[in-house]
């Protein structure tokens, strides 16, 4: 019998969604109590990564009940730093008042994140960056971000601290928006406990190899976690994982399998107009095949055809392992 990995989801893949045009929602909303009642009830998830705050009224202490009555934990908790309060940045806000508070929020997000024995404090600073040309000075902006994200990270010297970098939206163009910016921004932390959270999408839509990219994190010993899922390479879709880039997610997995890095697939999406239980069974009946893919892949003989650069061989040897198209044709 296959022995899978451990699969997640973020707790948001289990919320209700307003757009721009749907701005009453696209469903009910929900508590993050019967979010996770929900995404217990797909029975294949390990852990969730967590907003913070829980939504009004929910205390940490019927969190730790729920999760433990879905058979699920904590992998990660992400404070909401992206929302109207900081809609002019977190680390980077001009107002010193209003990082402050960012900053006291990511610090009890810390609290949380030992309370539930999670694995990381997760980053994602959407808020910080940039609209216009001309906007901000670029030096004073990253030194903010740098010197915001050692504070952090100083102060809780036991935890791990994981940036989720992403080109643009909520900004036009975000502070911490490529996996080798980020890498340049860690460096300059000078911390051995900031990492980055790599999510798929983001690193498609904003122009990378995902597979490349996470070499290149493994590379720096700084990959803490990942999500995926997809997108048509324009925007960040947040579709079910496989549903285009069946190709480049199966080359972002092998090259995972083949650093040894065993961290939860972890999936981050939206089902604005599909069941989101259903959105995750979907899912994770693709990574189930994905990973068998990787069991079947010839790698030896791949990585002849690597050395020789022979595209249409690792094609072929591709084909085989993921369609099971063999030699009959």
């Amino acid at each position: 019998m296959t022995e899978y990995p451990r699969f997640g989801a973020g707790l948001w893949h289990f919320a209700s969604y307003l757009d721009r045009y749907a701005t009453d929602g696209y469903g009910p909303a929900r508590t993050t109590l019967e979010a996770i009642q929900l995404a217990g009830s797909v029975g294949e998830l390990s852990v969730v990564d967590l907003n913070y705050p829980f939504t009004p009224g929910v205390s940490l202490e019927e969190v730790k009940d729920a999760l433990k009555a879905s058979n699920l934990t904590a992998i990660g908790i992400t404070p909401e730093i992206y929302l109207r309060k900081h809609s002019r940045g977190a680390f980077t806000n001009p107002d010193p008042a209003v990082r402050a508070s960012a900053l006291d929020l990511m610090h009890e997000a810390a609290g949380v994140v030992r309370e539930l024995g999670a694995d990381y404090v997760k980053i994602w600073p959407g808020q910080d960056g940039w609209d216009y040309p001309f906007q901000v000075n670029h030096k004073q902006l990253w030194a903010l971000a740098v010197d915001g994200m050692r504070e952090l990270a100083g102060a809780h010297p036991d935890l791990k601290f994981a940036i989720e970098y992403k080109p643009r939206e909520p900004r036009v163009k975000m502070t911490w928006d490529s996996a080798a910016r980020t890498l340049l921004g860690i460096e300059q932390i000078g911390l051995d406990n900031v990492g980055v959270l790599l999510d798929f999408g983001h690193s498609l839509y904003g122009g990378e190899s995902p597979a490349d990219a996470a070499q290149l994190i493994i590379d720096h010993g700084r990959l803490y976690g990942m999500d995926v899922n997809d997108n048509l390479r324009g925007w960040d879709d947040d579709l079910v994982v496989g549903s285009v880039h069946l190709i480049e997610i199966l080359e972002f997995f092998h090259v995972l399998r083949q650093n040894n890095w065993d961290g939860v697939w972890q999936l981050d999406q939206f089902p604005f107009r599909e069941d989101p239980v259903d959105a995750v069974k979907t899912s994770l009946r693709t990574l189930k095949a994905l990973h068998r893919a990787l069991d079947r892949l010839d790698v030896p003989a791949l990585l002849a055809a690597q050395d020789r650069q022979d595209a249409m061989a690792s094609q072929r040897i591709v084909q085989d392992a993921l369609l099971s198209v063999g030699t009959s044709d």
